[in-house]
């Protein structure tokens, strides 16, 4: 029995590992591309629930109190930074989205509270939430309390969120 000489499979042996090597390296940037987009549309759909579950309690607060002009009607959580895509700390917007949410439920007693008794409120939402430490994810992440204010029936309320335990 004769062997064929190695030289002819050579040539072949090179092509067939750069054929290889290009469909590892294709299949990486593909799957590179896909959770990016992935990634992009996660972020997307959290921002959008979190803004669904908000307008939802506003439409049943404005339903229950839409008589009366003086109590608080809506709550907005604003953060420092504010739409920024990566914020100056560090957080991901979805990390921020979690943390104004679980702020929301927090102060959901304040919705329909009088508007001229809001010093006593802030005097408690203050005490209640500045330095308050929120676990998202596994991490810890502290909240300040910048500002207050109340217009219309909206209480708007900015705040300063922070890694770890203390600011």
């Amino acid at each position: 029995m004769r062997v064929p000489p190695f030289q002819q499979f050579r040539r072949f042996s090179r092509i067939s590992a750069i054929f290889v090597l290009g469909m590892i390296v294709g299949s990486v940037v593909y799957n590179a591309i896909f959770h990016l987009g992935f990634s992009t549309l996660w972020l997307d759909n959290q921002a959008l629930r979190v803004q669904l579950e908000e307008y939802e309690n506003d439409i049943l607060t404005l339903k229950k109190y839409k008589n009366s002009s003086t109590v608080i009607k809506e709550i907005k959580i604003r953060t420092e930074d504010g739409g920024s895509q990566k914020y100056a700390n560090g957080l991901d917007p979805a990390t921020v989205k979690d943390i104004v949410r679980k702020m929301g439920d927090d102060l959901a007693p304040m919705r329909g509270r009088s508007v001229f008794e809001i010093d006593g409120d802030s005097k408690m939402a203050r005490l209640l939430l500045s330095g308050k430490v929120y676990l998202v994810r596994d991490k810890e992440y502290a909240v300040r309390i910048r500002t207050m204010l109340v217009m219309e029936g909206v209480l708007q309320i900015w705040v300063e969120i922070m890694p770890g335990k203390h600011l």
